[in-house]
């Protein structure tokens, strides 16, 4: 198993106390913890994209690129590149600067989105989600892999003759596929032969189990090596305590007060955007959420990996509003307990 540390750079009030930092603090504090993540061995790090709602991951080319001058090892990755909204040729242009800025340590993840509201202030119609994701992605596709690329489609101007600079550092860089509660994403990946990163982070085990059986099912079917079959997958933040009872005695408050803060009554019933497991003990039991003892996280990350045979592990210690030291602490808690038992149970021959 690898592991990665994503921040979706959440920019809300914290849930017990109303403390708000600064946008400059928060934009440090997710660099430094990144590059507090390679120090302490983990494999990459992950910065969302959201252009709604409380977060400051709009622009995370910057992010990444502020990472990528403080590291000079682990993967930088996107959680996820929203590629439906955006210009393929700006996205090429901006991740190949990236990439020769790390050295060819830059991998996407693409979807859709969590936030419906960046469609409208794009000017582009929700509805159309699917087909401006496939469309779009395709150009990005040949712009990296081709040059003099000439293309006609639905949603951008044509393009003739064109060669995208800079150029990837070498070659195409891995594209995953961002998956939480649709086939369309799972179709996709297993079209083109790309991994697929499932959402793991509010639905039940059952919900996304489903998508990566199907993702498995149709890369095969297009002719692909199932070998070649990678998977992810998120959690809905991390938590540790030395025992079960711990966890709970100093989680229970702050974990409840973030799920109400979250709660998004105008998508209820809506899979995907609000977590039924809304105590802590929920959570702790059928949740995503890694939160427990170092065994009980262990034993939940194998029962994910038992149904979804992933090659990755995405950790959140930032979901709940911890501050610079506390998120460090954690990771340097998962890295030592944690990781080193569930690496040697489910070995991984990704970035191998």
């Amino acid at each position: 198993m690898k592991f990665q540390v994503l921040s979706i750079i959440g920019h809300a009030p914290h849930p017990l106390t109303g403390e708000l930092p600064s946008a400059a603090a928060r934009l440090t504090q997710v660099v430094d913890v990144g590059a507090a993540a390679e120090q302490l061995g983990y494999d990459a790090y992950a910065v969302g994209e959201r252009h709604a709602g409380a977060f400051l991951s709009s622009s995370p080319t910057v992010v990444l690129g502020a990472l990528a001058a403080r590291t000079t090892r682990i993967r930088l990755l996107t959680g996820v590149t929203v590629v439906a909204i955006l210009d393929p040729v700006r996205v090429a242009e901006d991740y190949a600067t990236l990439d020769q800025l790390s050295h060819g340590r830059v991998e996407l993840v693409i979807g859709k989105g969590a936030e419906a509201g960046h469609f409208d202030l794009f000017g582009l119609d929700e509805a159309r989600q699917w087909d401006l994701q496939k469309e779009k992605y395709e150009l990005l596709r040949r712009l990296w892999t081709e040059e003099g690329v000439d293309w006609e489609g639905e949603f951008r101007p044509a393009l003739k003759g064109v060669t995208t600079v800079p150029r990837p550092y070498a070659g195409l860089p891995r594209v995953w596929h961002g998956s939480a509660t649709s086939l369309n994403s799972p179709e996709l990946a297993a079209q083109h032969g790309d991994p697929l990163f499932t959402a793991n982070a509010v639905q039940p085990r059952a919900a996304y189990a489903k998508l990566i059986e199907h993702y498995r099912e149709r890369f095969e079917a297009y002719g692909h090596d199932p070998a070649r079959a990678h998977v992810a997958a998120g959690s809905g933040g991390l938590l540790i305590a030395d025992t079960h009872e711990q966890a709970v005695a100093r989680y229970k408050e702050l974990y409840e007060a973030k799920v109400a803060q979250t709660f998004k009554p105008h998508l209820a019933g809506k899979a995907g955007y609000n977590t039924p497991f809304r105590t802590i003990e929920d959570a702790i039991a059928d949740g995503p959420q890694l939160i427990g003892s170092p065994q009980q996280i262990i034993d939940k990350i194998l029962g994910y990996h038992e149904v979804y045979r992933h090659d990755l592990q995405s950790v959140t210690v930032d979901t709940f509003g911890q501050g610079t030291d506390e998120q460090i602490e954690t990771l340097q808690r998962f890295a030592e307990e944690i990781a080193p038992v569930v690496r040697e149970e489910a070995p991984s021959t990704l970035w191998e």
